[in-house]
């Protein structure tokens, strides 16, 4: 699309935006209450989150399957980091500085906001959510990430033959 200054305009996507991620943050962080979570927590349960229906059990995912969609997780922690910044801006989302680094928990705003939101898509949200961090709370850090390397080339693969 050209506009009349001859600069063209981009399309913003409502997917992965800073606004969107942020809501997810936000909504991971109000489930985990009161523990604080570190960005690549955030990053690991941002992807469980939206690609549930990819673990074993899991419950459906909330967007439909997409090729190669583990590299999403190559590309998740700077529209997290957004997002979290955005939401930290409205107190919906805190940080605490500490001797293991930089952790995130729900602000003061937070119940209130995600309390006013009351589309499918936000309850959706919501429940997985709840699923991810009951599901993977007991995992150490370094078991999560096992956990998403031993099924990083999984995730998407059912895709890889469509083309023959």
């Amino acid at each position: 699309m050209k506009l009349a200054d001859n600069h063209q305009s981009r399309f913003v996507s409502g997917f992965n935006s800073p606004l969107e991620c942020g809501l997810r943050s936000a909504v991971l962080l109000a489930q985990a209450f009161p523990h604080k979570l570190d960005i690549q927590r955030l990053v690991h349960y941002d992807y469980l989150l939206v690609h549930s229906g990819d673990v074993v059990d899991g419950p459906p995912s909330i967007h439909p399957p997409t090729p190669h969609r583990s590299g999403e997780l190559l590309v998740r922690r700077p529209l997290i980091e957004a997002g979290v910044k955005l939401m930290m801006s409205k107190s919906v989302i805190e940080c605490e500085f500490s001797t293991s680094g930089i952790l995130y928990v729900a602000g003061e705003w937070s119940v209130v906001f995600l309390d006013s939101l009351k589309t499918e898509y936000a309850k959706s949200i919501k429940q997985r959510a709840n699923w991810v961090v009951k599901h993977f709370a007991a995992y150490k850090d370094d078991d999560l990430t096992i956990f998403i390397r031993s099924n990083w080339s999984n995730w998407g693969a059912e895709f890889e033959f469509e083309s023959f």
